[in-house]
C-alpha cells in the first residue's frame, strides 16, 4: 500500500480523567465502522483523557498502555490510528502529542507546538521543539493539534518534507466554529494536501465543543464533514489528486528567500518602536548578550535555546572598544559589523542592537524584556539586570552550554598550527 485508501475522523465527546470511559466508546464507534482496511483514523485531541490539569502528570503515566491498547485496536480492525494524548518528560508537564499507531505498534509522533495561553496551556503543558513530520509507510504525514491550525507554517515545514496528508487533532470551541471550517480548508488549499481534521463534540468540563470534522482534499474541495454529533466520518483518498494538482504549480516546493537579514541590526530607537508593536501582539521579546567574537557550535546552540524562551529574541552585541575594555587588546578578531552582520544571518535572531559600554545595563533597563538569558555559569544575583527585568515582572532563564568550546579555545588552536 502507497497511500491511505481512505481517512476517517472518529468524532466523539470526551469525559476529562475518565479513560476507561474514553477508550470504551472509542472501541465501540470502531466496532461498528466496517471501515476498509488502510482505513487512517483520526481522533479528537486528547481523546483518553481530556484537559484535567488537576491529575494531568498521572494520566501521563498511563499513555504506554492506552497506546497498547490502541495497538490491539489497530490490528484487530487493520487500521491506523492517529490522535493525541499527554506524554510523560516535559521541563514544565507533559506534552500534548499526537500518536501514529498501526497494526504493528507506534510509527511515530508529533508533540503539540503552540500552547493556547488563553486556556493555561503553558502552565501545565510543554510545548514539542520540532514540527516535523510523523514517518509511516505511507510517507511522512503531517501533524497538527488543535492551537497549531493558526499557524501555516507548520503546515508548510512539514509539506516541503513531503506530506501529501495533514492530519489535525483537535478539541476546538463551538464559539469559533467559523474559524475552524476556514482553517481547514485552507491548509489543504495552500498545501495541496489532504487534511483529516477530527475535533471532539458535545460538552466537556464547561465548553462546548464544534464537532464539524472535515476531510478536505488538496484543491480545498470538503470530501466528507459532520455536524455537532458523535460520529465515524469517512471519505476514499485518491493519491493522483495529489500528484495532479501538484504537477501543474507546487507551492509547497516555491520558497524564495524572504529579505535581507542585515535589516536585521538596528540602532536602540528603532528596536524599541518595534518591540512596542510587538508586544502590542502579546509577544515576548527575549534578550541576552555578548561578544560572539568567533561565531561557534556553543554560541548557536546557546542562541536557539534563548529563543525558545520567548516569541522574539534581541541580542545586545560588545561593541569592538567595549570587547576591548574587557578582553584587551588583540580582540575582537572580527569587528563588529561584521559579528552582527553573522548573528542576524542565523535564523533564531530577530535583532541585533551594538552597545559601547562595558555592561548592558543601560540597554537592558531600557528595553526590560520579558526574559534575560545569560549561561548557567552566572549566579542569578551576578547576573546584569536581573533585578530590574524580575521587578518589572519579567524573569531570568540561566541556559548550560551543551557544547564545550569557546573563543578563546578556537583562538588558541588556530594559533598553534
Amino acid at each position: 500500500m502507497t497511500f491511505f485508501p481512505g481517512a476517517a475522523c472518529l468524532q466523539m465527546p470526551i469525559i476529562s480523567g475518565d479513560i476507561e470511559e474514553n477508550v470504551r466508546l472509542c472501541k465501540e464507534l470502531l466496532a461498528g465502522t466496517g471501515l476498509p482496511a488502510g482505513t487512517l483514523v483520526v481522533l479528537p485531541e486528547l481523546w483518553a483523557t481530556g484537559f484535567d490539569y488537576s491529575r494531568i502528570e498521572e494520566l501521563a503515566e498511563k499513555t504506554p498502555q492506552i497506546l497498547v491498547r490502541l495497538q490491539k485496536l489497530a490490528a484487530l480492525h487493520g487500521l491506523w490510528l492517529a490522535g493525541s494524548l499527554p506524554e510523560e518528560g516535559g521541563q514544565n508537564g507533559p506534552y500534548n502529542t499526537m500518536y501514529l499507531v498501526g497494526p504493528d505498534g507506534e510509527s511515530g509522533q508529533y508533540r503539540k507546538h503552540h500552547l493556547f495561553r488563553f486556556w493555561q496551556e503553558d502552565k501545565y503543558l510543554t510545548a514539542g521543539m520540532s514540527p516535523d513530520p510523523i514517518s509511516s509507510p505511507m510517507g511522512p504525514l503531517g501533524a497538527l493539534v488543535c492551537y497549531d491550525l493558526r499557524f501555516p507554517e507548520i503546515s508548510r515545514r512539514q509539506v516541503f518534507q513531503g506530506c501529501r496528508l495533514i492530519m489535525i487533532s483537535a478539541q476546538w470551541p463551538a464559539a469559533r466554529v467559523d474559524h475552524w471550517q476556514t482553517l481547514v480548508k485552507a491548509r489543504a488549499i495552500e498545501n495541496q494536501a489532504f487534511v483529516v481534521a477530527c475535533n471532539g463534540c458535545g460538552t466537556t468540563g464547561v465548553l462546548d465543543l464544534a464537532g464539524c470534522s472535515m476531510i478536505v482534499d488538496p484543491a480545498g474541495q470538503v470530501l466528507a464533514q459532520a455536524d455537532t454529533a458523535q460520529t465515524v466520518l469517512f471519505a476514499g483518498l485518491e493519491e493522483n489528486d495529489v500528484i495532479t494538482l501538484r504537477s501543474r504549480f507546487c507551492t509547497g516546493g516555491e520558497r524564495p528567500w524572504p529579505g535581507d537579514d542585515q535589516q536585521k541590526t538596528v540602532d536602540l530607537g528603532f528596536l524599541k518602536q518595534c518591540l512596542d508593536r510587538h508586544r502590542s501582539l502579546g509577544s515576548r521579546i527575549v534578550f541576552t548578550n555578548g561578544c560572539f567574537d568567533i561565531l561557534h557550535a556553543g554560541h548557536v546552540s546557546y542562541l536557539e535555546q534563548a529563543r525558545r524562551c520567548g516569541d522574539c529574541l534581541v541580542i545586545g552585541l560588545n561593541s569592538d572598544r567595549s570587547v576591548r575594555s574587557l578582553k584587551g587588546d588583540g580582540r575582537p578578531v572580527n569587528s563588529e559589523q561584521e559579528r552582527a552582520r553573522v548573528l542576524a544571518a542565523l535564523g533564531c535572531v530577530d535583532y541585533v542592537v551594538i552597545f559601547d559600554e562595558q555592561t548592558p545595563h543601560d540597554l537592558i533597563t531600557t528595553l526590560l524584556p520579558d526574559v534575560l538569558v545569560k549561561g548557567a555559569d552566572w549566579p542569578e544575583d551576578q547576573i546584569v539586570g536581573a533585578a530590574e527585568v524580575k521587578e518589572a515582572g519579567g524573569r531570568v532563564e540561566r541556559i548550560a552550554f551543551k557544547h564545550q568550546v569557546s573563543t578563546t579555545g578556537v583562538i588558541r588552536k588556530i594559533r598553534q598550527q
